[in-house]
């Protein structure tokens, strides 16, 4: 009995730790040439647009001051790369991700490098 016992509580160990944590949050370092971009016509629209609509996403959150974008996400339905992607072609570096050329070109002047 004692061994039946202890095998259903190692096999319950096993699968509980070998999950992955639902929902998550990841700080994503970018470069804002600007300090309206939650307000501006095309960023701010575009951010809230455009990452609305990967599949969950929860929320996210910009500061320009310390030049991040802050996400919350359900990691059994996205993940943090699709979401860097994701802001790559909104015109952005997205950590290591570059912006993409296209669509830096489409932002407001204010938004790009001086």
């Amino acid at each position: 009995m004692k061994n039946f016992i202890l095998l259903v509580f190692a096999l319950l160990s096993f699968s509980v730790s070998g999950q992955v944590k639902k929902n998550q949050k990841a700080v994503i370092q970018t470069v804002f040439n600007c300090d309206h971009c939650k307000e501006c016509e095309t960023c701010g629209k575009n951010f809230q647009a455009n990452l609305y609509k990967i599949k969950g996403l929860k929320t996210f959150e910009i500061d320009e001051e310390k030049m991040t974008i802050t996400v919350y996400f359900n990691a059994q339905k996205t993940d943090l790369q699709a979401i860097k992607t994701a802001i790559s072609k909104l015109g952005f570096d997205a950590d290591e991700i570059k912006a993409d050329e296209t669509a830096y070109e489409k932002l407001d002047d204010c938004c790009k490098k001086a």
